[in-house]
């Protein structure tokens, strides 16, 4: 049930939080703070310093349908490490076949990266739940549409170049969920210690993907 709560929970709140951070030391405050805007879906990149203890300390004190995902994952021995550490998901910039398999032998959500329709389908053909579009900076929205047509079975999550603003116009193009980091994470909001800006910035974008 595990695969399929996190793919539930994804796929009704359509957002994954890719919090990267160079240190370390406020990402509690951050994820408590997206958690009160409404996210659900908290990635932690493995380039944060530390990742598999934060994953561990948040996994073990989260609460209801909150789930805790490891990012920027290349390999199945850190796909497993991870899991082992109480990730929920796991998502990465590249579609490596040991990382899925890993994945599917643990029951656990799996979104690894592509860029061309070839590497979309190929990805979702060796077990994806989910194909993250990476980089999705230069695609924009029409590009999901596009992909429709050929693919409709493929659930497609652009990462990077997504905004509060224009997450919504990813969903309506056909995206079932986006990924997104430095748009969300306002660094400015970060080093000032505002949580309240940060949930309430958390809770425009939820609610601008509600009812989709």
């Amino acid at each position: 049930m595990k695969r399929e709560k996190a793919l539930d929970v994804i796929l009704k709140t359509k957002v994954i939080a890719v919090i990267r951070m160079r240190d370390p030391a406020r990402i509690f405050d951050v994820t408590a703070a997206l958690e009160k805007g409404g996210v659900k879906a908290l990635e932690i990149t493995m380039t944060v310093p530390g990742a598999l203890n934060i994953i561990k300390r948040l996994a073990e004190s989260k609460t209801g349908d909150i789930l805790i995902g490891a990012g920027t994952v290349f390999d199945a021995d850190t796909a497993a490490a991870a899991i082992w550490s109480g990730a929920d998901f796991i998502v990465s910039p590249i579609a490596e076949p040991g990382m899925i398999a890993a994945c599917r032998a643990h029951h656990t959500f799996v979104a690894p990266g592509a860029f061309t329709p070839t590497e979309i389908i190929s990805a979702w053909d060796r077990g994806a739940d989910v194909v993250k579009v990476f980089p999705a900076t230069s695609l924009g929205p029409q590009f999901f549409r596009d992909l429709k047509g050929p693919f409709p079975q493929v659930k497609l999550m652009p990462t990077g170049g997504v905004t509060v603003e224009n997450a919504r116009s990813y969903i309506e193009a056909g995206a079932c969920a986006v990924g997104i980091g430095t748009a969300l994470l306002d660094r400015t909001l970060i080093e000032s210690g505002d949580w309240a800006a940060l949930a309430e910035k958390a809770r425009r974008l939820v609610e601008s993907l509600a009812g989709l």
